[in-house]
């Protein structure tokens, strides 16, 4: 396959796609979805309004063709979308596609984790806010207890899918909780991922003053074992990784407040229906589901891709301000994937 890798204003390559894939969700997570405003009468879409998986093939291929290399399924909660693991089959089969995640919150693993190993699926990033079931069940707004997530991690280990765990802090409210779950992935050999709260979107009454930094729960870390600097993998890689003194094992922390990392981030994003935002703090998408069924050609398609990526300027992070938090309005986390 001939490529046209492509780069923006700041001579950012395009290398990773994110595609949501369903904008429901079985949580009512406080800082994506929260249940005063995703309440049980919330118009989501209808399945008319979302991209196919024929749709979404197109452009998935489209998109390697122009350097991207990974793929991750967001949603919402991915795995509520039907038959998904037909649209992981047919992602898999792409020529320079060398990878597929899926992020989750693991509770439909159980059922589902051989079926999409499988498909062609690689890896989960699974998220897990608590192991303390009270407090879990309080930041899922769902009463759903830990158990059914570490359930859908022990089938997605057994089904040979790597597996990775995200973990959200907001300052006096999970906190707690980092220690906890940092020892039980330590001692299950699983990578832990610790996200700094982040002000995606209009509804989760976001502040500076929430944010646990990744400073903060580094030391915290040291508690457990010295924690060692690993190199990045790749250019545009988020996490900053860090492994045990004492192990193998990994945990990585993604810092997009206290230590940005705009500079190098090389991720398109996807909604639910068909819009490509070039940031996950954009204000507005561009509407490649109208482009597509007004009939556009497969190069009409490349030019209009291109001609996104190329002009892409975007770095929030590193402009974020009490100000710009305030009057920028932002694309919904449960809208546009993580």
């Amino acid at each position: 396959m001939k490529r046209n890798v492509i780069t923006d204003t700041l001579n950012r390559p395009l290398r990773d796609l994110r595609i949501s894939v369903i904008d429901r969700c079985n949580f009512r997570c406080s800082y994506c979805m929260p249940k005063e405003i995703f309440g049980d009468d919330y118009p989501f879409m209808p399945e008319s309004e979302l991209l196919s998986f024929e749709e979404i093939l197109r452009l998935a291929e489209q998109f390697t063709k122009l350097g991207a290399e990974k793929i991750r399924i967001t949603g919402g909660e991915p795995l509520m979308r039907k038959n998904l693991s037909l649209l992981i089959k047919q992602l898999s089969a792409l020529e320079g596609i060398h990878d597929i995640g899926l992020t989750t919150n693991g509770v439909y693993l159980v059922k589902q984790a051989k079926t999409l190993k499988e498909a062609g699926l690689h890896r989960v990033n699974v998220s897990l806010d608590a192991i303390e079931e009270k407090i879990f069940q309080t930041m899922n707004g769902r009463n759903v207890k830990p158990k059914a997530v570490l359930n859908g991690i022990d089938a997605a280990l057994s089904a040979g899918l790597k597996v990775k765990v995200n973990m959200v802090v907001k300052k006096g409210v999970n906190d707690g909780q980092i220690r906890p779950l940092a020892e039980y992935c330590k001692a299950r050999g699983i990578t832990l991922r610790f996200i700094e709260y982040m002000d995606v979107g209009q509804t989760n009454g976001w502040n500076f003053s929430d944010v646990v930094t990744k400073k903060e729960i580094y030391e915290k870390l040291t508690d457990i074992a010295p924690l060692i600097p690993v190199e990045k993998a790749y250019f545009g890689e988020v996490a900053s990784r860090y492994r045990y003194k004492d192990s193998d094992v990994e945990v990585g922390f993604i810092s997009s407040v206290s230590d940005a990392f705009c500079s190098s981030c090389t991720r398109a994003r996807i909604s639910a229906d068909g819009k490509l935002y070039t940031c996950l703090f954009a204000e507005s998408g561009h509407d490649l589901r109208a482009f597509l069924r007004n009939g556009a050609s497969t190069e009409e398609l490349e030019h209009y891709l291109t001609s996104i990526w190329s002009s892409r300027s975007d770095r929030y992070s590193e402009e974020r301000t009490e100000e710009t938090v305030k009057k920028r309005k932002k694309i919904e986390m449960s809208y546009i994937g993580g």
